[in-house]
């Protein structure tokens, strides 16, 4: 066989064995990252195809795997990027959600010295939200007192009416009291801290008996809605231990609130010192009569609850 015809068989084979080893190598890489898959850890980023693989993988199936595209330039992306969607009830673009109650405090902010020379055409809005501590303030009345021309008798103006008579409190502050014990749980102490904080010398006594009286003055709206609870078809009471009154020397009674939840969602809160059907007994004989159905049917639920708690 001439020279030339081995040299050629001899170039021939080399470049097929060259062709099977590159094969080869990547069915070993193929090989690898299947094991990984099956056996290796689990994580997303496993997920993700070598990019070599996948073209040998492609390139089995007799296709070819498109071309990547471009990344886009920083400035054509900031211009054709969709602006971001507002949030469902924000009034401006950071997002802050809050109605039209809410003081807004507008600060101006002065330009900078490089362009203050230049015309202001509009303004960016930057909205932070803020606190302030709770504040009081003290109502001075000046009443006039006034002397009639030609007599001795001197008169003046009366204040305006209380809510308690001499009292020092306002209605506004009563109501704040009231609103943050039973609607916020802010004990009296707590708020009696945040008055001295203030500047404001009360005692705790005081602050008790503001509450009482408050909740004396409540009373009518607790009888009527009690009364639209009890009409209700369905009933249901529970008992709450609380601790109410001293019965010891460093020591508290317990006591019990009886809620009772109508069908209305409504809920009114009767209080007992003990855990005795009398008191469930006493609240629902109140409305519904000796003899009735109803009443006959929640004298059986009273005895099973009264059999219950006192077991």
């Amino acid at each position: 066989m001439p020279a030339t015809a081995l040299e050629q068989k001899y170039e021939a084979a080399s470049a097929e064995i060259a062709t099977l080893r590159a094969q080869l190598q990547a069915a070993r890489q193929q090989l690898e990252w299947f094991k990984r898959q099956l056996f290796g850890r689990r994580s997303e980023k496993w997920l993700e195809f070598d990019p070599a693989i996948q073209q040998s993988l492609l390139a089995v199936l007799g296709e070819e795997r498109p071309a990547a595209a471009p990344e886009p330039d920083a400035e054509e992306t900031a211009k054709v990027q969709p602006r971001r969607k507002r949030r469902e009830g924000a009034v401006n673009e950071t997002g802050l959600r809050f109605d039209e109650s809410v003081p807004v405090r507008v600060i101006e902010v002065a330009p900078a010295p490089e362009v203050a020379a230049g015309e202001i055409i509009d303004y960016k809005r930057t909205f932070r939200l803020a606190r302030r501590r709770a504040s009081f303030e003290v109502l001075e009345y000046r009443c006039p007192v006034v002397k009639p021309r030609g007599g001795e008798t001197l008169t003046s103006t009366p204040a305006p009416a209380n809510l308690f008579e001499g009292s020092l409190a306002d209605v506004s502050f009563v109501a704040g009291l009231l609103v943050d014990k039973f609607c916020f749980h802010l004990p009296l102490y707590r708020q009696h801290q945040r008055l001295l904080q203030a500047g404001i010398q009360l005692s705790r006594a005081t602050l008790t008996t503001l509450v009482g009286r408050a909740a004396a003055l409540l009373a009518p709206i607790h009888l009527a809605q009690l009364e639209h609870v009890l009409e209700s078809r369905v009933l249901a009471m529970d008992e709450t231990p609380i601790k109410a009154g001293r019965k010891a020397k460093g020591k508290l009674r317990e006591c019990y609130f009886w809620p009772l939840y109508g069908q209305a969602d409504e809920i009114s809160f009767t209080f007992a010192p003990t855990r005795g059907k009398r008191h469930i007994e006493q609240v629902l004989g109140q409305h519904f009569e000796e003899g009735g159905t109803a009443h006959r049917r929640l004298r059986r639920l009273v005895l099973v609850k009264s059999q219950r708690t006192l077991s």
